[in-house]
């Protein structure tokens, strides 16, 4: 019989008993969900490489201009005084993976992780047009060194480092931009040490990630296999085993027996090495090849299919499956109102940004008859286009206000500094203090911000 769902004391699939690494190959599978997850991967990456080569506004869709301090996302634009914004798209994603993971269960993990993505639909594809199908892999990787396994690994390892550095190359373009990339790629790599330093980093450790560490990746490193045991529940959607229909396992003519015949098509599929009949396990991440395996021997003994299949715990039990449950509704209450509040933070955003900034050298100059304070305008535009702003000031009439340059025009992301000068005759000092106040002026939308920075004199006697 199957044990008991969750499984806890299961030896994992990829150690052997001493400890030693159990490297998995993977059989080929074809069925209706390796079809769909092939065509979600060539979607991915399609979206992946093309994304930098697509303009809007004249900036690539997604560019991060670390370096100076600009972004660019999907038309919108923010510099550094924005980074607070990043908060509401990194606990959007974490939300959605924890939604995904409550109600579908590692739907992410087998579909759209780019772990998978790359080794299911690159690298391992790649092994399998070299080196054959799985049982010819395991002879030749059991047999001795020849010629035949020597050219086909060497010829294997070539092409990861080069797919390797290719994808290395790809995400650093969304922190330069395509023409920089190849400008750099064009010169001298001391020219570029930066640069050239996180690719070569980047493509080591895609390399050796894709070529030997693979699932490991998920079991021991990744933590979502580990948070979707404490957010799943018997209602989440998983794949799993009809114990009821396949057990007791036994050939095809035994009428005695379930409709499991053993014939481990579900195991030598999985690429992480489990037997899903033995229930929910920490290394499935919900690829579906033992389902789609699994269909193709029901088809070929004329049984149903859906023997391993998509299902509730519950499902599985032969009790009926709700997908409509509390924690669905808290979830959509929770994302409605973190889409709200990270919409409303957006669309408030200003479009620019003005602020007074003290210069270093003396914070103020007194003679017997006045003081006056020197201070410096910085002015951002944040928006995607070129802008002009209009500087004036609101400062009672015994103050003589000089600024320096009374309309700027800015483009997209630009700032400038101007110095403003402003006097006043001197005399008694004020006990709440004196404010300079500025006003920033938007001349084609006509918003203004006031910024205002203290008027700095002598304390009277």
């Amino acid at each position: 019989m199957a044990h008991p769902l969750p499984v806890i004391d299961e030896q994992p699939s990829s150690l052997r008993g001493d400890g030693t690494r159990n490297w998995v190959h993977p059989a080929d599978v074809q069925g209706r969900f390796t079809r769909r997850r092939r065509m979600a991967f060539m979607v991915l990456i399609t979206i992946y490489v093309v994304t930098p080569w697509i303009p809007i506004h004249g900036h690539p869709a997604v560019h991060l201009d670390i370096a100076s301090r600009r972004f660019y996302l999907l038309g919108m634009t923010f510099n550094a005084q924005d980074a607070w914004l990043a908060f509401f798209l990194l606990s959007g994603i974490g939300f959605l993976l924890i939604v995904l993971a409550a109600l579908v269960g590692r739907v992410w993990c087998g579909y759209a992780c780019p772990q998978t993505v790359f080794l299911e639909g690159v690298f391992r594809r790649i092994e399998r047009g070299l080196e054959g199908p799985r049982n010819l892999r395991i002879r030749r990787n059991a047999a001795p060194m020849s010629f035949d396994k020597f050219w086909r690994k060497s010829l294997k390892h070539i092409i990861y480092g080069a797919l390797s550095l290719a994808i290395a190359h790809v995400f650093l373009s969304y922190f330069t931009s395509i023409p920089e990339l190849f400008a750099m790629m064009k010169n001298n790599p001391k020219e570029h040490p930066e640069a050239f330093g996180w690719v070569a980093s980047i493509s080591v450790v895609l390399y050796l990630n894709f070529a030997f560490f693979r699932e490991q990746l998920c079991l021991v490193v990744c933590p979502y296999g580990r948070l979707q045991s404490v957010l799943a529940d018997k209602q989440s959607l998983v794949i799993g085993y009809d114990a009821k229909r396949g057990e007791p396992r036994g050939k095809v003519s035994d009428k005695h027996a379930g409709d499991c015949v053993s014939c481990n098509r579900c195991v030598v599929v999985c690429p992480t090495g489990i037997d899903i009949r033995n229930g929910l396990q920490l290394d499935c991440i919900g690829c579906a090849n033992c389902v789609d395996a699994c269909d193709e021997v029901m088809d070929k003994i004329k049984r149903p299919r859906g023997l391993v299949r998509y299902d509730s715990q519950q499902g599985l039990d032969g009790q009926p499956w709700r997908f409509l449950r509390p924690r669905l509704f808290a979830y959509v209450g929770l994302g409605v109102v973190g889409l709200g509040v990270a919409s409303f933070a957006i669309q408030s955003r200003d479009s620019f940004e003005a602020n007074a900034l003290r210069l270093g050298a003396m914070p103020f100059v007194a003679t017997e008859v006045h003081v006056r304070n020197q201070v410096e305008l910085h002015v951002v535009n944040k928006s995607n286009e070129t802008v002009s702003f209009r500087i004036t000031s609101d400062m009672p009439a015994e103050y003589n206000i000089v600024i320096s340059q009374q309309e700027v025009t800015l483009r997209a992301l630009e700032s400038a500094h101007i110095p403003v000068f402003a006097t006043r005759p001197i005399g008694k000092h004020s006990p709440k203090g004196e404010e300079l106040r500025l006003i920033v002026e938007h001349t084609g939308t006509g918003q203004r911000q006031e910024t205002q920075i203290p008027f700095l004199s002598p304390k009277s006697k």
